[in-house]
């Protein structure tokens, strides 16, 4: 799985990092810097979590084929 976020879309709200902190890193002005970043393994559930609380739906979640 990857996790693929729109910058077009991303205001900043940082409510991905909250829930999932390891996979959804914020730069210094609270966008998400997570695009492209592959899921490890048994943590897909973590990247759904962050994913889902965004309230602008900016996060996408892309399988690679791996599981």
């Amino acid at each position: 799985m990857i996790i693929k976020v729109d910058q077009s879309v991303c205001v900043g709200h940082g409510v991905c990092a909250i829930k999932a902190p390891k996979l959804y890193e914020l730069d210094d002005e609270g966008f998400s810097i997570a695009n492209g970043t592959v899921v490890p393994a048994g943590q897909d559930e973590n990247a759904r979590r962050g994913a889902a609380v965004c309230p602008e739906r900016a996060i996408a979640l892309v399988d690679n084929g791996n599981g």
